[in-house]
Protein backbone atom coordinates (compact mmCIF):
# COMPACT_ATOMS: atom_id res chain seq x y z
CA UNK A 1 0.00 0.00 0.00
CA UNK A 2 1.45 3.10 -1.14
CA UNK A 3 0.93 6.75 0.96
CA UNK A 4 0.04 9.69 -1.55
CA UNK A 5 1.68 12.64 0.30
CA UNK A 6 0.30 15.83 0.01
CA UNK A 7 1.90 18.86 -2.43
CA UNK A 8 4.20 20.40 -0.38
CA UNK A 9 3.08 23.77 0.11
CA UNK A 10 4.51 27.02 -1.62
CA UNK A 11 6.12 30.06 -0.07
CA UNK A 12 5.14 32.99 -1.93
CA UNK A 13 8.37 35.54 -0.80
CA UNK A 14 6.42 38.67 -2.71
CA UNK A 15 3.54 38.09 -0.36
CA UNK A 16 5.93 39.33 2.33
CA UNK A 17 7.62 41.99 -0.23
CA UNK A 18 4.27 43.49 -1.27
CA UNK A 19 3.16 44.20 2.63
CA UNK A 20 6.48 45.73 3.34
CA UNK A 21 5.94 48.70 0.22
CA UNK A 22 2.74 49.23 0.68
CA UNK A 23 3.84 49.97 4.74
CA UNK A 24 6.85 51.83 3.23
CA UNK A 25 3.91 53.98 1.00
CA UNK A 26 1.47 54.81 3.75
CA UNK A 27 4.82 56.31 5.66
CA UNK A 28 4.97 58.70 2.88
CA UNK A 29 2.03 59.77 1.78
CA UNK A 30 -0.57 62.07 3.40
CA UNK A 31 -3.69 61.52 4.16
CA UNK A 32 -6.84 63.72 2.96
CA UNK A 33 -9.06 65.93 5.02
CA UNK A 34 -11.68 67.91 3.60
CA UNK A 35 -12.38 71.35 4.42
CA UNK A 36 -16.24 72.79 3.45
CA UNK A 37 -17.00 75.89 2.15
CA UNK A 38 -18.86 77.69 4.99
CA UNK A 39 -19.94 81.06 3.70
CA UNK A 40 -22.74 81.65 6.70
CA UNK A 41 -19.54 82.05 9.16
CA UNK A 42 -17.60 84.10 6.50
CA UNK A 43 -20.91 86.17 6.44
CA UNK A 44 -20.90 86.67 10.23
CA UNK A 45 -17.24 87.91 10.22
CA UNK A 46 -17.95 90.45 7.95
CA UNK A 47 -19.59 92.48 10.55
CA UNK A 48 -17.24 91.99 13.68
CA UNK A 49 -14.45 93.44 11.79
CA UNK A 50 -15.24 96.83 13.66
CA UNK A 51 -16.44 94.72 16.62
CA UNK A 52 -12.95 93.24 17.40
CA UNK A 53 -10.50 95.62 15.99
CA UNK A 54 -7.51 94.39 17.88
CA UNK A 55 -6.05 92.17 15.18
CA UNK A 56 -5.79 95.60 12.87
CA UNK A 57 -4.42 97.30 15.69
CA UNK A 58 -1.52 94.63 15.91
CA UNK A 59 -1.52 94.82 11.77
CA UNK A 60 -1.06 98.83 12.15
CA UNK A 61 1.77 98.10 14.95
CA UNK A 62 3.63 95.53 13.07
CA UNK A 63 3.55 97.66 9.72
CA UNK A 64 4.62 101.30 11.42
CA UNK A 65 7.29 99.07 13.21
CA UNK A 66 8.29 97.69 9.38
CA UNK A 67 8.80 101.24 8.31
CA UNK A 68 5.36 101.44 6.60
CA UNK A 69 2.86 104.81 6.54
CA UNK A 70 0.50 104.72 8.85
CA UNK A 71 -0.96 107.13 11.28
CA UNK A 72 0.64 106.99 14.79
CA UNK A 73 -3.01 106.76 16.63
CA UNK A 74 -5.34 104.25 15.21
CA UNK A 75 -8.18 103.88 16.71
CA UNK A 76 -11.53 103.30 14.78
CA UNK A 77 -13.87 103.52 17.45
CA UNK A 78 -14.31 107.44 16.97
CA UNK A 79 -14.05 107.19 13.17
CA UNK A 80 -12.25 106.39 10.71
CA UNK A 81 -10.25 108.85 9.20
CA UNK A 82 -8.60 108.38 5.50
CA UNK A 83 -5.05 107.90 6.77
CA UNK A 84 -6.72 104.61 9.13
CA UNK A 85 -9.09 103.52 6.18
CA UNK A 86 -5.90 102.66 4.59
CA UNK A 87 -4.48 100.44 7.48
CA UNK A 88 -8.14 99.08 7.10
CA UNK A 89 -7.90 98.30 3.25
CA UNK A 90 -4.30 96.85 3.43
CA UNK A 91 -5.57 94.35 5.68
CA UNK A 92 -9.13 93.73 4.72
CA UNK A 93 -8.94 94.47 0.89
CA UNK A 94 -10.15 91.32 -0.86
CA UNK A 95 -8.19 91.35 -3.71
CA UNK A 96 -5.07 91.84 -1.64
CA UNK A 97 -6.64 88.50 0.45
CA UNK A 98 -6.18 86.53 -3.25
CA UNK A 99 -2.82 88.32 -3.76
CA UNK A 100 -1.55 87.04 -0.57
CA UNK A 101 -2.89 83.49 -0.90
CA UNK A 102 -1.08 83.47 -4.64
CA UNK A 103 2.27 84.56 -3.56
CA UNK A 104 1.56 81.29 -0.49
CA UNK A 105 0.77 78.92 -3.78
CA UNK A 106 4.71 80.39 -5.23
CA UNK A 107 5.65 79.83 -1.95
CA UNK A 108 3.87 76.03 -1.18
CA UNK A 109 5.98 75.56 -5.23
CA UNK A 110 9.56 77.05 -3.95
CA UNK A 111 9.67 74.72 -0.47
CA UNK A 112 9.06 71.52 -2.70
CA UNK A 113 10.98 71.90 -5.38
CA UNK A 114 13.99 70.34 -6.19
CA UNK A 115 13.10 67.16 -4.54
CA UNK A 116 14.43 63.99 -5.64
CA UNK A 117 12.28 61.66 -7.84
CA UNK A 118 11.01 58.90 -5.53
CA UNK A 119 12.82 55.32 -6.22
CA UNK A 120 10.65 52.63 -8.12
CA UNK A 121 10.36 49.27 -6.83
CA UNK A 122 9.61 46.59 -9.45
CA UNK A 123 8.85 42.66 -8.51
CA UNK A 124 8.27 40.47 -11.41
CA UNK A 125 7.50 36.37 -10.98
CA UNK A 126 7.11 33.56 -12.96
CA UNK A 127 5.72 29.44 -12.59
CA UNK A 128 5.73 27.78 -15.28
CA UNK A 129 3.39 24.73 -14.69
CA UNK A 130 4.03 22.17 -17.43
CA UNK A 131 6.52 20.85 -17.14
CA UNK A 132 6.69 22.04 -13.38
CA UNK A 133 9.78 24.01 -12.41
CA UNK A 134 10.70 26.35 -9.73
CA UNK A 135 8.74 29.64 -8.52
CA UNK A 136 11.25 32.17 -10.10
CA UNK A 137 10.48 35.90 -8.75
CA UNK A 138 13.03 39.33 -8.78
CA UNK A 139 12.75 42.41 -6.95
CA UNK A 140 14.77 45.58 -8.15
CA UNK A 141 14.81 49.04 -7.28
CA UNK A 142 16.12 52.31 -8.95
CA UNK A 143 16.92 55.87 -8.15
CA UNK A 144 17.58 58.91 -10.39
CA UNK A 145 20.69 60.25 -9.11
CA UNK A 146 20.28 64.13 -10.48
CA UNK A 147 24.31 64.72 -11.79
CA UNK A 148 23.30 67.50 -14.18
CA UNK A 149 22.60 69.75 -11.35
CA UNK A 150 18.89 70.11 -12.78
CA UNK A 151 17.18 70.16 -9.29
CA UNK A 152 19.42 73.44 -7.96
CA UNK A 153 18.03 75.29 -11.25
CA UNK A 154 14.52 73.88 -10.14
CA UNK A 155 14.87 75.47 -7.08
CA UNK A 156 16.22 78.93 -8.68
CA UNK A 157 12.94 78.89 -10.36
CA UNK A 158 10.52 78.57 -8.26
CA UNK A 159 12.07 81.47 -5.73
CA UNK A 160 12.25 83.42 -8.48
CA UNK A 161 8.38 82.73 -9.27
CA UNK A 162 7.86 83.23 -5.36
CA UNK A 163 9.29 86.72 -5.83
CA UNK A 164 7.52 87.13 -8.23
CA UNK A 165 4.09 87.13 -6.60
CA UNK A 166 5.48 89.01 -3.87
CA UNK A 167 6.27 91.61 -5.98
CA UNK A 168 2.90 91.70 -7.29
CA UNK A 169 1.15 91.61 -4.24
CA UNK A 170 3.44 94.95 -3.10
CA UNK A 171 2.41 96.43 -6.26
CA UNK A 172 -1.63 95.72 -5.10
CA UNK A 173 -0.75 97.15 -2.33
CA UNK A 174 0.48 100.09 -3.62
CA UNK A 175 -2.76 99.91 -6.40
CA UNK A 176 -5.36 99.81 -3.25
CA UNK A 177 -3.64 102.55 -1.46
CA UNK A 178 -3.85 104.81 -4.10
CA UNK A 179 -7.22 104.01 -5.51
CA UNK A 180 -8.42 104.05 -1.57
CA UNK A 181 -7.58 107.77 -1.49
CA UNK A 182 -9.38 108.54 -4.72
CA UNK A 183 -12.94 107.29 -3.99
CA UNK A 184 -12.30 108.86 -0.15
CA UNK A 185 -11.70 111.74 -1.98
CA UNK A 186 -14.50 111.18 -4.27
CA UNK A 187 -16.85 109.70 -1.43
CA UNK A 188 -15.91 113.36 0.96
CA UNK A 189 -16.88 115.49 -2.32
CA UNK A 190 -20.16 113.51 -2.83
CA UNK A 191 -20.68 114.65 1.29
CA UNK A 192 -19.69 118.39 0.13
CA UNK A 193 -21.71 118.52 -2.81
CA UNK A 194 -25.11 117.57 -0.67
CA UNK A 195 -24.08 119.63 2.21
CA UNK A 196 -23.87 122.78 -0.40
CA UNK A 197 -27.29 121.66 -2.21
CA UNK A 198 -28.44 121.59 1.25
CA UNK A 199 -27.28 125.30 2.34
CA UNK A 200 -28.82 126.85 -1.06
CA UNK A 201 -31.99 125.50 -0.56
CA UNK A 202 -31.79 127.29 2.96
CA UNK A 203 -31.09 130.19 1.61
CA UNK A 204 -33.87 129.84 -1.56
CA UNK A 205 -36.51 129.35 1.28
CA UNK A 206 -35.40 132.67 2.74
CA UNK A 207 -35.64 134.48 -1.07
CA UNK A 208 -38.94 132.53 -1.33
CA UNK A 209 -40.32 133.95 1.70
CA UNK A 210 -39.59 137.41 0.82
CA UNK A 211 -40.89 137.12 -2.80
CA UNK A 212 -43.96 136.22 -1.04
CA UNK A 213 -43.93 139.07 1.05
CA UNK A 214 -43.67 141.27 -2.10
CA UNK A 215 -45.37 139.58 -4.09
CA UNK A 216 -48.18 140.87 -1.47
CA UNK A 217 -47.42 144.22 -1.38
CA UNK A 218 -47.76 143.54 -5.67
CA UNK A 219 -44.15 144.26 -6.23
CA UNK A 220 -43.46 140.48 -7.71
CA UNK A 221 -45.91 139.33 -10.07
CA UNK A 222 -47.02 135.83 -10.66
CA UNK A 223 -44.72 135.03 -13.45
CA UNK A 224 -41.48 135.81 -11.59
CA UNK A 225 -42.80 134.37 -8.18
CA UNK A 226 -43.13 131.09 -9.96
CA UNK A 227 -39.67 131.32 -11.89
CA UNK A 228 -38.39 131.09 -8.32
CA UNK A 229 -40.75 128.31 -7.30
CA UNK A 230 -38.92 126.64 -9.99
CA UNK A 231 -35.49 127.27 -8.99
CA UNK A 232 -36.41 125.76 -5.62
CA UNK A 233 -37.81 122.41 -6.47
CA UNK A 234 -35.10 121.92 -9.01
CA UNK A 235 -32.50 122.43 -6.41
CA UNK A 236 -34.64 119.52 -4.04
CA UNK A 237 -34.44 117.44 -7.12
CA UNK A 238 -30.80 117.84 -6.98
CA UNK A 239 -30.69 117.20 -3.24
CA UNK A 240 -31.88 114.09 -3.57
CA UNK A 241 -29.85 112.68 -6.57
CA UNK A 242 -26.81 114.02 -4.18
CA UNK A 243 -27.81 111.42 -1.51
CA UNK A 244 -27.73 108.80 -3.90
CA UNK A 245 -24.38 110.15 -5.42
CA UNK A 246 -23.41 110.03 -2.38
CA UNK A 247 -24.20 106.39 -1.26
CA UNK A 248 -23.38 105.20 -4.19
CA UNK A 249 -19.86 107.08 -4.07
CA UNK A 250 -19.99 105.42 -0.02
CA UNK A 251 -20.25 101.79 -1.57
CA UNK A 252 -17.28 102.33 -4.23
CA UNK A 253 -14.87 103.35 -0.65
CA UNK A 254 -16.62 100.54 1.64
CA UNK A 255 -15.55 97.86 -1.45
CA UNK A 256 -12.11 98.37 -1.46
CA UNK A 257 -11.92 98.73 2.70
CA UNK A 258 -13.58 95.41 2.68
CA UNK A 259 -15.45 96.47 5.57
CA UNK A 260 -19.69 95.86 5.38
CA UNK A 261 -22.36 98.11 4.49
CA UNK A 262 -22.96 99.04 8.42
CA UNK A 263 -19.48 100.31 8.86
CA UNK A 264 -20.71 103.55 6.68
CA UNK A 265 -21.15 105.75 9.92
CA UNK A 266 -17.93 105.53 10.95
CA UNK A 267 -16.36 107.07 8.04
CA UNK A 268 -15.15 110.86 8.43
CA UNK A 269 -14.94 112.87 5.21
CA UNK A 270 -11.69 114.29 4.51
CA UNK A 271 -9.54 115.03 1.60
CA UNK A 272 -6.46 112.72 2.11
CA UNK A 273 -3.02 114.32 1.69
CA UNK A 274 -0.32 113.22 -1.04
CA UNK A 275 3.07 114.49 -0.34
CA UNK A 276 5.12 114.68 -4.28
CA UNK A 277 8.71 113.49 -4.09
CA UNK A 278 11.46 115.71 -5.58
CA UNK A 279 12.93 113.08 -8.46
CA UNK A 280 16.37 114.28 -10.18
CA UNK A 281 16.58 111.14 -12.30
CA UNK A 282 13.04 109.58 -13.56
CA UNK A 283 14.02 106.74 -15.27
CA UNK A 284 15.77 105.47 -12.38
CA UNK A 285 13.03 106.46 -10.35
CA UNK A 286 10.95 104.36 -12.03
CA UNK A 287 13.04 101.38 -12.39
CA UNK A 288 14.34 101.14 -8.54
CA UNK A 289 10.58 102.32 -7.50
CA UNK A 290 7.64 101.67 -9.63
CA UNK A 291 5.92 98.67 -8.08
CA UNK A 292 4.18 97.89 -11.88
CA UNK A 293 7.87 97.24 -13.37
CA UNK A 294 9.17 95.58 -10.10
CA UNK A 295 6.68 93.01 -11.45
CA UNK A 296 7.59 92.77 -14.99
CA UNK A 297 11.35 92.39 -13.94
CA UNK A 298 10.21 89.39 -11.18
CA UNK A 299 8.66 87.79 -14.61
CA UNK A 300 11.68 88.62 -16.37
CA UNK A 301 13.74 86.58 -13.99
CA UNK A 302 11.44 83.46 -13.57
CA UNK A 303 11.45 83.53 -17.52
CA UNK A 304 15.28 83.40 -17.37
CA UNK A 305 15.26 80.60 -14.75
CA UNK A 306 13.19 78.60 -17.11
CA UNK A 307 15.32 78.60 -20.10
CA UNK A 308 18.08 78.11 -17.50
CA UNK A 309 16.14 74.92 -15.97
CA UNK A 310 14.78 73.43 -19.68
CA UNK A 311 18.61 74.05 -20.69
CA UNK A 312 19.86 71.93 -18.44
CA UNK A 313 17.34 69.42 -18.62
CA UNK A 314 19.27 68.28 -21.19
CA UNK A 315 21.77 66.91 -19.51
CA UNK A 316 21.34 63.45 -18.57
CA UNK A 317 20.69 62.02 -14.72
CA UNK A 318 21.93 58.64 -14.17
CA UNK A 319 19.07 56.06 -13.08
CA UNK A 320 20.85 53.22 -10.66
CA UNK A 321 18.72 49.61 -10.21
CA UNK A 322 19.64 46.93 -7.67
CA UNK A 323 17.82 43.78 -6.82
CA UNK A 324 17.74 40.53 -5.86
CA UNK A 325 15.87 37.40 -7.35
CA UNK A 326 16.10 33.68 -7.79
CA UNK A 327 15.97 31.52 -11.46
CA UNK A 328 16.58 27.64 -11.42
CA UNK A 329 16.62 28.05 -7.81
CA UNK A 330 19.60 29.94 -8.33
CA UNK A 331 19.89 32.85 -6.52
CA UNK A 332 20.94 36.05 -8.25
CA UNK A 333 22.11 39.76 -6.72
CA UNK A 334 21.07 42.58 -9.94
CA UNK A 335 23.03 45.69 -10.49
CA UNK A 336 21.96 48.08 -13.08
CA UNK A 337 22.76 51.73 -14.57
CA UNK A 338 20.89 53.80 -17.32
CA UNK A 339 21.90 57.15 -18.76
CA UNK A 340 19.87 58.48 -21.44
CA UNK A 341 22.28 60.08 -24.53
CA UNK A 342 20.84 63.62 -25.65
CA UNK A 343 21.63 63.58 -29.29
CA UNK A 344 18.32 63.53 -30.86
CA UNK A 345 16.02 64.89 -28.69
CA UNK A 346 17.93 67.30 -26.61
CA UNK A 347 15.11 68.91 -25.21
CA UNK A 348 15.42 70.92 -28.19
CA UNK A 349 11.65 72.48 -27.82
CA UNK A 350 11.13 73.06 -24.80
CA UNK A 351 14.70 74.98 -24.88
CA UNK A 352 13.20 76.72 -28.02
CA UNK A 353 9.90 77.87 -26.71
CA UNK A 354 11.77 79.17 -23.28
CA UNK A 355 13.64 81.17 -25.31
CA UNK A 356 11.05 82.85 -27.05
CA UNK A 357 8.69 83.16 -24.08
CA UNK A 358 12.18 85.06 -22.38
CA UNK A 359 12.08 87.53 -25.31
CA UNK A 360 8.25 87.81 -25.06
CA UNK A 361 8.62 89.17 -21.30
CA UNK A 362 11.39 91.05 -22.33
CA UNK A 363 8.98 93.12 -24.62
CA UNK A 364 6.20 93.57 -21.94
CA UNK A 365 8.96 94.93 -19.64
CA UNK A 366 9.94 97.49 -22.40
CA UNK A 367 6.59 98.09 -23.31
CA UNK A 368 4.91 98.88 -19.80
CA UNK A 369 8.07 101.33 -18.96
CA UNK A 370 7.03 103.25 -22.24
CA UNK A 371 3.47 103.62 -21.05
CA UNK A 372 4.23 103.78 -17.66
CA UNK A 373 6.73 106.80 -19.07
CA UNK A 374 3.33 107.92 -20.98
CA UNK A 375 1.40 108.50 -18.34
CA UNK A 376 3.59 109.87 -15.39
CA UNK A 377 4.29 112.43 -18.34
CA UNK A 378 -0.01 113.26 -18.65
CA UNK A 379 -0.72 112.85 -15.09
CA UNK A 380 2.16 115.55 -14.29
CA UNK A 381 0.58 117.98 -17.08
CA UNK A 382 -2.97 117.29 -15.66
CA UNK A 383 -2.02 118.31 -12.21
CA UNK A 384 0.14 121.40 -13.48
CA UNK A 385 -3.19 122.48 -14.77
CA UNK A 386 -6.09 121.57 -12.35
CA UNK A 387 -3.23 123.71 -9.45
CA UNK A 388 -3.23 126.49 -12.43
CA UNK A 389 -6.96 126.22 -12.63
CA UNK A 390 -8.04 125.87 -9.15
CA UNK A 391 -5.30 128.76 -8.25
CA UNK A 392 -6.91 130.81 -10.40
CA UNK A 393 -10.81 130.48 -8.84
CA UNK A 394 -9.24 131.47 -5.47
CA UNK A 395 -7.51 134.43 -6.90
CA UNK A 396 -10.19 135.55 -9.06
CA UNK A 397 -13.61 134.46 -9.23
CA UNK A 398 -13.50 134.01 -5.41
CA UNK A 399 -12.61 137.62 -4.28
CA UNK A 400 -15.32 138.85 -6.89
CA UNK A 401 -18.31 136.60 -5.63
CA UNK A 402 -17.33 137.83 -2.15
CA UNK A 403 -17.76 141.47 -3.09
CA UNK A 404 -20.64 140.71 -4.30
CA UNK A 405 -22.03 139.32 -1.69
CA UNK A 406 -21.23 142.45 0.70
CA UNK A 407 -22.86 144.86 -1.66
CA UNK A 408 -25.93 142.92 -1.79
CA UNK A 409 -26.23 142.83 2.29
CA UNK A 410 -25.93 146.56 2.46
CA UNK A 411 -27.95 147.13 -0.06
CA UNK A 412 -31.09 144.74 1.68
CA UNK A 413 -30.03 147.05 4.93
CA UNK A 414 -31.12 149.82 3.26
CA UNK A 415 -34.34 147.96 2.21
CA UNK A 416 -33.85 147.67 -1.82
CA UNK A 417 -33.72 143.97 -2.79
CA UNK A 418 -33.12 142.98 -6.53
CA UNK A 419 -34.47 139.08 -5.97
CA UNK A 420 -32.99 138.11 -9.44
CA UNK A 421 -29.87 139.61 -8.50
CA UNK A 422 -29.69 138.20 -5.39
CA UNK A 423 -30.45 134.57 -7.03
CA UNK A 424 -28.18 135.16 -9.89
CA UNK A 425 -25.37 135.82 -7.29
CA UNK A 426 -26.79 132.51 -5.08
CA UNK A 427 -26.05 130.12 -8.15
CA UNK A 428 -23.06 131.78 -9.30
CA UNK A 429 -22.18 131.39 -5.35
CA UNK A 430 -23.07 127.74 -5.51
CA UNK A 431 -21.19 126.56 -8.62
CA UNK A 432 -18.03 128.45 -7.71
CA UNK A 433 -18.13 126.37 -4.63
CA UNK A 434 -19.28 122.95 -6.32
CA UNK A 435 -16.21 123.85 -9.23
CA UNK A 436 -13.75 124.10 -6.47
CA UNK A 437 -14.23 120.80 -4.70
CA UNK A 438 -14.23 119.25 -8.31
CA UNK A 439 -11.17 120.81 -9.04
CA UNK A 440 -9.51 119.91 -5.38
CA UNK A 441 -10.79 116.47 -6.14
CA UNK A 442 -9.14 116.35 -9.82
CA UNK A 443 -6.01 117.92 -8.88
CA UNK A 444 -5.85 115.15 -5.73
CA UNK A 445 -6.03 112.06 -8.33
CA UNK A 446 -3.73 113.62 -10.82
CA UNK A 447 -0.96 113.89 -7.74
CA UNK A 448 -2.24 110.10 -6.68
CA UNK A 449 -1.62 109.21 -10.10
CA UNK A 450 2.41 110.92 -10.13
CA UNK A 451 2.41 109.40 -6.65
CA UNK A 452 1.49 105.86 -7.66
CA UNK A 453 3.77 105.82 -10.79
CA UNK A 454 6.68 107.35 -8.57
CA UNK A 455 6.28 104.51 -6.73
CA UNK A 456 7.46 104.34 -2.61
CA UNK A 457 10.07 105.62 -1.27
CA UNK A 458 12.49 102.58 -0.67
CA UNK A 459 11.64 98.95 -2.09
CA UNK A 460 9.10 97.50 -0.08
CA UNK A 461 7.71 93.93 1.09
CA UNK A 462 4.75 93.01 1.27
CA UNK A 463 2.63 94.02 4.38
CA UNK A 464 3.47 91.78 7.50
CA UNK A 465 -0.16 91.35 7.79
CA UNK A 466 0.89 87.66 9.57
CA UNK A 467 3.02 89.19 12.13
CA UNK A 468 6.45 88.92 10.13
CA UNK A 469 7.78 92.20 8.63
CA UNK A 470 8.36 91.74 5.32
CA UNK A 471 8.11 88.84 3.32
CA UNK A 472 10.27 86.05 4.11
CA UNK A 473 7.54 83.71 4.99
CA UNK A 474 3.95 85.56 3.61
CA UNK A 475 0.74 85.43 5.28
CA UNK A 476 -0.89 82.01 5.04
CA UNK A 477 -4.47 81.10 6.09
CA UNK A 478 -3.70 79.32 8.99
CA UNK A 479 -2.24 82.16 10.56
CA UNK A 480 -5.28 82.98 12.62
CA UNK A 481 -6.79 83.83 9.34
CA UNK A 482 -5.24 86.98 8.80
CA UNK A 483 -4.58 86.85 5.11
CA UNK A 484 -8.24 87.52 4.33
CA UNK A 485 -8.16 89.84 7.83
CA UNK A 486 -10.92 87.62 9.06
CA UNK A 487 -11.46 86.45 12.78
CA UNK A 488 -13.54 83.32 12.50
Amino acid sequence: MSVVSPPPTRRYPWRASNSILAMVMLVGCQSYEPVPLDIRTYRLSLDSRLVDTEPVSDFAQRLQASGGDVPTRFDPGDGISSAEGEVLALFYNPDLRIARLEAGVALANKETAGLWDDPVFGFDAAEIISPPTPFEWGAMGRLTIPISGRLDVEKARAGAAYESQLRAVVDAEWQVRAELRRRWARWTAAVEHRELLGEIISQLDEISDIADQLAKLGELNRVERRLLRIELADRQVQSSQASVNVIEAERALLEVLGLPPTAASMLLPDFPGTDLPEVDDVTARLIECNTELAVHFADYQVAEETLRLEITKQFPDIVIGSGYGTQFNDHRVMFGVSIPVPILNANKAPIAEATAQREVVRAQAETAFARIWRELSAANASLALKQAQHAEYQDEVVPLLTEQNTDLARIAELGEVDLFVLLETLTRTYQTKRRLIDLQVEQLDAAITVHRILGPARPERPAPVNGTPGADNPPRESDDALVAGDRK
